[in-house]
Order: C-alpha cells, then structure tokens, then sequence
C-alpha cells in the first residue's frame, strides 16, 4: 500500500492531503445528488422541465462503452476513458450546453453465467452485486451522470424494447429496389395485391397458408437457416464468428471451436453491407476504425462464373474472369453442399497418388479430411502453408475454352466467402500455385509478365493463351470475358461481400428470452408487442450441458429446456387458444448493447423504446453545425477499438432498421468515436512463465524478487496492459484512499494523449496531487484556512499568462487533449506561485479551468472565494484576444539568400519600419561591408531578404 505524501508528517491543519480530499469529495458527491446538478432535461416526457419550460438549443450527447460489471470490480485502467468523458461533459455544461452523460451496465452474457455454473450462486445475484460495486467505485471518482438514466440490459423493463426491437426487424425485409427495410406486412400486400411475383414462377394465390409463410419467412430481415455455425462444445453454445479468434478457439475461456451445421436465428445483415460501407465516409471515426469495419465487409466487384458438373452447374466468385483460361483444377470448401453429390464411388484409373490422401476411396478420403480440419479457424486454414486437399473424383468444364478440369477439396477455399468454390488459376494466383506444385496439376501462363515457373505473375499485362482476349490488357479483357458469359448464360457481373449474417441465438440461460413461440408443425410465430416482455425465468440448474472440449460430435442443449413450465405456453395468437414452445435459446451479449444510446434518451418511456422527439433532439442530424451529410447520432461516443467490428457493426445495422422503419431520426448511432488507450503496468513472471503478483515484487539491485510459497525467488519483468491476468492490476480505491479521487483524475489524463497508451505508476501519482496542492494553496492560507484572494490588478505578463492558458486549455477540452490542458494549468499554476499572485481575478479563472479535471476541489474552492451554487454549469472563463496577441516579433534577415542576423520590432510594424531596422543591425551591416543594397524585400510575418 502507498503511503500519502503527507503520511506521517507534521502538516499544516488545513493542508490539501489524502484526508482533506477525501472529506472534500465525499462532500461535494451528496451536494450534487441531492441537487440534482447532473440532471439533464427531455424535451418531452417525465423528464421534460416541470414548469412546462423548454430545453437549452445547444445540446451534448456523450456517452461511454457499456461497461460489463465482473466481480473484479474495476482497476485503474477502466476508467480512463470515462475520465475524460467526464472532462469534455463537464467543460461543455460550463459553456452553457445541455449534457446528457450517463452510464448504465451491459450485464447479460457468458461472464457472470460462467462464475455462476462455478460459485453455484445465481447470475441475477452475482451480476446485481457486481453493480453495486461498481456504483461505489465510480461513484468515488465525481463522475457526472444523469443517475436518473442508468440502468443494465437485465433490467426486464430494458430487455422488453430488447425483444421489441428484434421483433421490428424480424417483421420487416429488406427491398433492394428502395435499398431500405419495409414491414413484412407491405410485402405481404404486394403478394395479394399481384403488385408482386414470386421469383420461382408459382402463383401466390394458389399457395397453401403453409407455403405462404414459408415464402414471407425467406424475405424477413431475421430467418431461421440450417447453417454451418461455430460450435464450443467447451462452452456449450455456438458463437459467432467475431467471437472466435484466429487461433480457431472462443474468446471466452479460450475452448476449441468447431463447425457444424445447425438450424439457428440469423440476423440478415448482408442485406446492409452497401450502406454499412458507404456510410462509414459521413463518420468522424478513427481510420483505423473505418478500415477495420471496411475489410470485415470485404466488398469485391468481379463475376459469377457457372462451371458445369454431373451433379449441375456450380457457381464461382472470382475478381479475375480475365484469367479464365488459366483455370486448370477447381477447388471446394470441405463443407460445400455439393461436395457429397459430387464424390466419385471409386477412383479414377491413374489418379495421381497425392490426390487420394492415402484412402482407398474418394468418399473416405473426403470423411478423414473433414474431420482433420474440423478444428482449425479460418484464418488459420488461409495461412501460408504446404497446401493440402482431396480430390473428389469428379470433374467440372471450363467454361472458357471446355476442357475438363479435376474438382478439389481444400482448406484454404472457405465456404464463408464468395460461393465456397473457387476456379484455381495457380500462374496467376499464389496459393494456387502452391496447391498446383503440391499436387502436380497444370500451370498455365494467361498474362504476360512474369516466370511461372518460379511463382505466380500477379501483375497487369497482355492477354495470351486465351483466345479472343489475347492482346487485351486486364480491364479489357474482364469486360470482354463477362459479356460473352452473360451472352452464353454462364456468368455475369456481381458484386460479392466477406460479411456473413448475424448468427443470433445462444444455448445458454443468461440471456434476452426470444419473443418467438412455435406450433405442434414447428413453424415459429412472433408475439404480439402487448405479449412483452417475455421474461427469463428463475430456473435452479441453469448450467448449460456442457462436453468434453474436444467432443467435435457434441450437439448443444440449452438450459432453458429444463424449464419445462416456462417452455410450454397456451396463447391465443389470433385464431383461438393453442398450446405453443417457447424458443429456449436465448439472444446474444450483443444484443443489448446495440441500442442503449436510444433508451438514455428516454429510460422511463413505457410506450416507446423512446419518443421520437427526445430522439431528434439528442441524436437526429444538425446539419448547420455539423455539415449537409450529417447523419445524426450520439456527439462523442469513447470506447476501446476492440470493439470496432462488434458492437459498433452490430449497433450499425439495427439503427439503419430502425432509421428505415421510421422510429429514428438519425442514421447512424454515434457521429464521433474516439478510441482510449490502455494503461499498462510492469508485469512478472517465474521460471515457469506464471505470472506473479506485481504489488508484492521488490526490486534491489536492478533484479526482481517475489516472496512465493517456497521463498524468495526472482522474477522477470515485462511490461503489459494492466488487469487480472497479468496480476499487475492496481484499484482505483486504494489510489483515492492515499490520494483522492481528483488526483487519480488528473494523473490519469496527464499521462498522455487519450489515445495512445500509457505506463502507469504509482510513484508518478504524486506529482498530480502536488500540483493540487499548489493550486490549493494558491487560494487557501494552510496554516488558518483562511482565503487568501485580493483585489490587486493583473500585471501585463499575468495577464497575458492568463488569457492564453484559457484559450489553450479550451482549445484543449473540446479536442480531448486533456493530457496537454493539464500542462498548461501547472504552467500558469507555477506562474502564480512563483511570482506571489493572489489577486482574485487571476485565481477565479484558474479555479474554473481546473474544474473539468479536479470537479471537487474546484468545487470547494469556488465556495471558499464566496460564490453560491455548484460551478458545475459554469461560468468558464473566455480569453481576451488582445492579450494573445505578441507585442514584438522576431524576423530573420537575410543577405542574398542567406541569413546573416535577426532583428526584433514591434508586432504591428510597417515594411519601412522593418527595412530600416534590417539595416541597422551590425551583422547584417558587416556583411554589406558598407555596400548600399540594390533591393530590400519585406515579407510581412516571415522574414526580410536584402540584396546586395
């Protein structure tokens, strides 16, 4: 434990320490509580002004990553970005804005499930507990939210409009030709009407009930498919794809992960990838951000080649149809659909022995491939490796020139992007190269340029081999080969996408219920909005059945099967009383957190997920501030980038629904995103690899030692991002208990740009509060307590110290640089102390820059200089812009080209003032050497030139 600067010494009575601070925060906290200072006002609705009066014009919506609360409670990187939201909320309510800043609790998921199974004490108490804990610890740190609008997504009244809004997009399908959802109830309409086909030729009219629905459920936005998932028999549930990491295990415990097909919700988010894309450009996001998002779509403009089989016709997605004629074998993904029908029963005579993978039949060579790649991620099957795969026996016709090219399985062609099936070019494409060289198939040159024989030729060049495209260059020739496939009806121009739909179900219990029933046939109907919510029950085992981690055969059982009473309902969904099954999966974790920002705006609504105006007012478009493509959304949205293709993409799509449903004004859900960094810390690890608890290593000599269970040993250090795992974290507690809480603020935001990341030490905690005490002390006689402002005027250089510290630090706040804010508020703190100011006028403007970082301390110190009322809604001081202007400038001059001295004048000199001056300095005058010049040129704000 850290001991306080001031531990254990004689200290003045009413000196700025860890005690005074405490007391100071502890008061100023329940100040603003019972006042309500941090209360925001709706133009509508219960927290609309009580006198009927209207709300500010000049609104900030700011708002932090939901906050997931584990039973760990927070460390002190967590909460470095509220921090400094924090400080821009506070520095905008001081300019008069309307600030809604609050902060609720993602808490449904696999976390507090997998601590329950562990503890066997419900998520519900674990989770709520959690809360709690980190009310306390946050609260200790002056934040200023709207308390009134917290809430967690477990919160039945939240994950109602949960279920709400999941039941707007699975009502509703996406028409391309308006490029927007539309209720599924138009398209239904358009059916009956005739106004619209069915594309298979049936007639709609002539359609069983059946057979209708089946038709409307293939349109709707959320569908049920049997599709190859990834499936955790470790965690028992299948995950979706950004949730496993590139080693082909979950990002939750780390178990391996394998594909298998199930029948699952799937959200159509495809449907969007247009405008996901296309939008990022209206976004004030970090690039890297935008990239990220943009490669996670993976937009790619070429052709759909149709290659003929004896099991029909299979479609290919290549970039590269000019290279058609190169294309000498083709390639499935092992989990194609037609892989099976495909197979040969035996193989053909002479098949080249690398082809077979050592089986006596195509069909088991098929089996022993499957299962030994079952395992890997996709990532990993694309790495750059010896190529592997089976033939299947069958042959495919190349379109192009009709020869017979040998059909493959591999897995490095994925079925999750373009058709699974590609037609392999191997002297135009690396990989197939590759495979080509392993397997000893034809390598064709089609484009001049390059050696084949040493690697594929990526390049651009002429066409050859190729028939009628011979002589073209690239883009000739992709035009030329797409419109004689259209012309023969085997391919056409399209566009493909790397984005896969949402997979939406979980088998676990701590989670969204699905406001789905099914019938005695199994068809699933959607309940009614006056049916919501569908609560989770209260069950006694709500351990999913978990397997064996590396049991691939495993099929999942969710917990809520065992809720047998829950499970089976009798509803009158319109046409009598039934008995239906209730869906015993449960939503994803990020279901939650794809639409808190709307319910801050309005978390009491019981009609509405929230009223369209608060909405418009808080998050719809303001064009005049912000430009004529301003998509509307939250004003500063700061989180940490691991969350870039996630929840910000997920939150994306169900917004834009939204938006085209016409229950939002805004397009997008946050207008401007900032990243934080991390705060790092030194590690250590024994011999072994283990890591060791940081707070208990001990340095001498430049060696680290650790007092273990078997003695002293020593231990290497690393530096790493500080948490749990690395046993390197540090609570925020103990620094505010040896402290205070404005210190930790001011530390934190000192660090370094809120972006980048920062090592953290507690020894360097020190220098953020002595520079508190300093500004304390400013105002506050230690000795007596007594105010030490006066009424002295401002000399010329305080003055001026002071005015450019306020447009500094200002400038600073509303662009997030906190880190160089506090730089320029010590500047003009050491300015006063050094040179004995006291004048009030001096120190009230300090008081109120300092606020945003320190809120308590200045909070108390504007008291004591004899103001009424919390400074939290300001004033913040406004610079006077003549004293940011320089009285004098300093210009170099220069004597043919060269600099030979420089000269100081007043800043609003004249071009004659400015030549005699350059003439008249001795340096400048030794090296005319009595010469009279032939020319002079003044150039105003930079220099004088003089030609001799």
């Amino acid at each position: 434990m850290t001991d306080s600067p001031d531990a254990g010494t004689d200290t003045p009575q009413h000196r700025y320490n860890a005690q005074l601070a405490g007391e100071i925060e502890r008061a100023w906290q329940r100040t603003w509580e019972e006042s309500g200072t941090f209360h925001v006002p709706n133009p509508v609705g219960s927290l609309a002004p009580p006198d009927g009066g209207s709300v500010p014009a000049d609104k900030m919506f700011v708002q932090d990553m939901f906050p997931y609360p584990s039973g760990e409670g927070l460390h002190v990187g967590h909460p470095l970005g509220y921090i400094a939201t924090d400080v821009y909320a506070r520095y905008y309510r001081m300019q008069g804005r309307n600030v809604l800043h609050a902060l609720g609790f993602d808490a449904f998921g696999l976390p507090a499930e997998q601590y329950a199974i562990q503890t066997g004490t419900h998520p519900r108490e674990r989770t709520e507990a959690n809360i709690v804990n980190f009310k306390r610890q946050l609260g200790r740190l002056g934040f200023g939210h709207d308390s009134r609008r917290s809430f967690s997504t477990t919160d039945v009244e939240y994950y109602k409009w949960t279920q709400w809004i999941f039941l707007q997009i699975y009502n509703a399908w996406f028409d391309p030709a308006v490029k927007k959802a539309r209720p599924i109830s138009e398209l239904i309409a358009e059916f009956d009407s005739g106004a619209r086909k069915l594309d298979d030729g049936r007639d709609w009219a002539a359609l069983s009930k059946g057979e209708r629905a089946d038709v409307i459920d293939s349109y709707r936005l959320v569908y049920r498919a049997d599709s190859l998932v990834n499936w955790c028999p470790g965690l028992g549930t299948v995950l979706a794809n950004e949730e496993v990491t590139s080693e082909g295990r979950s990002e939750r415990g780390n178990f391996p992960v394998f594909r298998k097909r199930l029948r699952q919700w799937m959200m159509r988010i495809t449907a969007y990838a247009d405008r996901l894309l296309d939008d990022l450009d209206l976004l004030d996001w970090p690039e890297k951000v935008k990239t990220m998002q943009r490669n996670w779509i993976g937009r790619s403009t070429g052709a759909a080649v149709l290659f003929e089989t004896p099991a029909g016709d299979i479609e290919v997605f290549t970039t590269r149809p000019d290279t058609l004629f190169g294309a000498t074998y083709m390639v499935l993904a092992p989990e194609h659909d037609m892989v099976d029908t495909l197979v040969a029963g035996a193989w053909p005579d002479g098949v080249d022995a690398r082809w077979t993978y050592g089986a006596a039949t195509p069909a088991e060579a098929v089996a022993a491939y499957r299962a030994a790649i079952a395992a890997k991620s996709d990532l990993e099957r694309q790495e750059n490796k010896a190529k592997t795969g089976v033939f299947l026996g069958a042959y495919a016709t190349n379109p192009a020139n009709g020869q017979r090219i040998p059909i493959f399985i591999a897995d490095y062609v994925l079925l999750g992007y373009g058709t699974g099936a590609i037609m392999a070019v191997p002297g135009h494409d690396q990989r197939d190269w590759e495979f080509a060289t392993q397997f000893g198939l034809p390598i064709v040159e089609v484009i001049a340029g390059g050696d084949i024989s040493v690697e594929a030729y990526a390049g651009d060049g002429e066409l050859v081999n190729s028939d009628y495209l011979n002589g073209l260059n690239v883009a000739a020739a992709k035009e030329a080969i797409t419109a004689r496939l259209e012309a023969e009806g085997r391919g056409r121009a399209r566009v493909e996408y790397k984005l896969r739909d949402w997979l939406f179900a979980r088998q676990r219990y701590w989670g969204e219920p699905f406001p789905i029933v099914y019938d005695e046939d199994g068809r699933a109907h959607a309940l009614p909005e006056s049916m919501l919510p569908v609560e989770l029950p209260d069950i006694a085992d709500y351990s999913p059945v978990l397997f064996d981690p590396d049991d691939a055969d495993s099929e999942p059982s969710p917990p809520l099967n065992k809720a047998t009473d829950w499970v089976r309902v009798e509803l009158d969904l319109g046409d009598g009383l039934k008995t239906y099954t209730r869906d015993t999966n449960v939503m994803p974790q990020w279901a939650g957190s794809s639409w808190y920002e709307l319910r801050y705006t309005d978390p009491y609504n019981t009609e509405a997920l929230c009223d369209k105006e608060n909405e418009r007012y808080w998050m719809g478009p303001r064009p005049e501030e912000h430009g004529p493509d301003d998509p509307g959304g939250v004003d500063l949205y700061v989180g940490g980038v691991e969350h870039a293709v996630l929840h910000l993409l997920y939150a994306r799509f169900w917004h834009k629904v939204l938006y085209d449903l016409g229950h939002v004004s805004s397009k997008e859900p946050y207008r401007r995103l900032v990243n934080q960094g991390y705060i790092q810390a030194f590690a250590y690890t024994d011999s072994r690899g283990a890591y060791v608890p940081a707070a208990e290593v001990v340095e001498r000599e430049g060696k680290f030692y650790w007092n273990g269970p078997d003695g002293e040993i020593e231990v290497n250090q690393e530096f790493g991002k500080i948490g749990k795992s690395l046993k390197n974290s540090v609570s925020p507690d103990e620094i505010c208990d040896n402290y205070g809480a404005d210190t930790l603020r001011v530390y934190e935001m000192s660090m370094g740009p809120l972006e980048a990341s920062r090592p953290w030490a507690t020894k360097d905690v020190v220098g953020a509060h002595r520079f508190l005490q300093r500004v304390w002390r400013l105002v506050v006689d230690e000795e007596t307590g007594d105010v030490r402002a006066t009424d002295d005027a401002l000399d010329e250089e305080t003055l001026r110290a002071l005015h450019r510290t306020i447009a500094g630090v200002s400038d600073d706040y509303q662009n997030l640089r906190n880190n160089t804010a506090a730089a320029k508020l010590i500047e003009y703190t050491n300015h006063l102390t050094k040179n004995g100011v006291r004048a009030r006028s001096a120190l009230e403007p300090l008081v109120l820059m300092v606020a945003p970082l320190a809120p308590h301390l200045a909070e108390e110190l504007w008291q004591r200089l004899g103001h009424d009322g919390a400074l939290a809604h300001g004033p913040f001081p406004v610079a006077d812009e003549r004293y940011l202007v320089e009285d004098t400038v300093e210009y170099p001059v220069q004597v043919n080209g060269k600099v030979r001295g420089h000269i100081t004048v007043a800043a609003d000199a004249g071009n004659d003032v400015l030549e005699a001056a350059a003439l008249a300095d001795e340096k400048v005058q030794a090296f005319l050497n009595g010469a009279t010049p032939k020319k002079v040129i003044v150039v105003p704000g930079r220099l004088v030139n003089i030609v001799a």
